[in-house]
């Protein structure tokens, strides 16, 4: 059992053992040493260079993984363990989180205010929020299309429309994907308003069923179909900025082309 009580003395040495092959390093075992030299510890590196050296060394001290870490003559255990043991975080995979569409918005955002800088001087400019929308559509739409399928799986949790007709799963990244590109360019106005308008409006109506009225508590392929957003604000709000985007650059074209035609 690992003693997670006891803390490191003053003399703070610690001893790690690590798999370092010719053809293998182990991640978890740079970290953890890393970790261990950043929290003042003297650290005595030891290498398992071989199978066949990992697989004794595992058999002997009863554990199935490497690294692992021994300090005061106490078994910490591995990286997560030895983060536990010093006091620090160690994530849940399994924890929902909005940080990567929040990260993502951001960097939309950032990216759109540098564009706009560079074509204009300003980043504060109406062609600027324009180039996010576009921008976070076509992020949001790279991320489905790294797997298609798992993002379908997902997606027909809650989709009202995917779930009457299936093959609209496997659709919809690409359409958004094509309508952000448009959009972003500005061309071809006629196919990206549309499509925006309506997958988006399918879409925020299958988040406020699922979410507002049903009271699901569901996970988002809004970020891919193996993210751990929850369906949520977030999820509508993506669906909303694409409607926005839709109804903005088709009254746009409207008038554009109720002046040309005065002109």
């Amino acid at each position: 059992m690992l003693n997670t009580t006891k803390k490191p003395s003053a003399a703070k040495k610690a001893i790690i053992y690590r798999m370092l092959m010719p053809a293998h390093t182990c991640p978890y075992g740079l970290k953890a040493k890393d970790l261990l030299k950043r929290s003042g510890f003297d650290v005595e590196d030891h290498h398992l260079t071989s199978r066949a050296e990992t697989d004794a060394f595992k058999t002997e001290h009863g554990v199935s993984t490497t690294p692992q870490v021994f300090i005061e003559g106490n078994r910490i255990g591995g990286y997560d363990d030895t983060r536990r043991f010093l006091g620090r975080h160690v994530p849940n995979p399994n924890v929902l989180s909005y940080r990567p569409v929040i990260v993502l918005f951001t960097m939309t955002a950032l990216s759109a205010m540098a564009a706009s800088h560079a074509a204009f001087g300003n980043v504060f400019t109406l062609m600027a929020g324009e180039w996010f929308i576009a921008l976070s559509m076509i992020i949001l739409a790279m991320l489905k299309l790294q797997n298609v399928g798992t993002f379908a799986t997902m997606f027909l949790n809650y989709d009202l429309l995917a779930q009457r007709w299936v093959p609209y799963s496997y659709v919809y990244p690409y359409a958004e994907g094509v309508a952000g590109v448009l959009m972003l360019s500005g061309a071809l106005a006629w196919v990206s308003v549309p499509v925006a308008l309506f997958i988006g409006s399918v879409g925020a109506f299958s988040v406020v069923k699922a979410v507002y009225i049903d009271k699901r508590e569901l996970k988002c392929a809004c970020a891919g179909g193996s993210s751990n957003v929850p369906l949520g604000l977030i999820s509508l709000t993506e669906n909303l900025m694409m409607i926005a985007m839709a109804l903005w650059m088709g009254f746009a074209a409207i008038g554009g082309t109720i002046v040309a035609s005065h002109s």
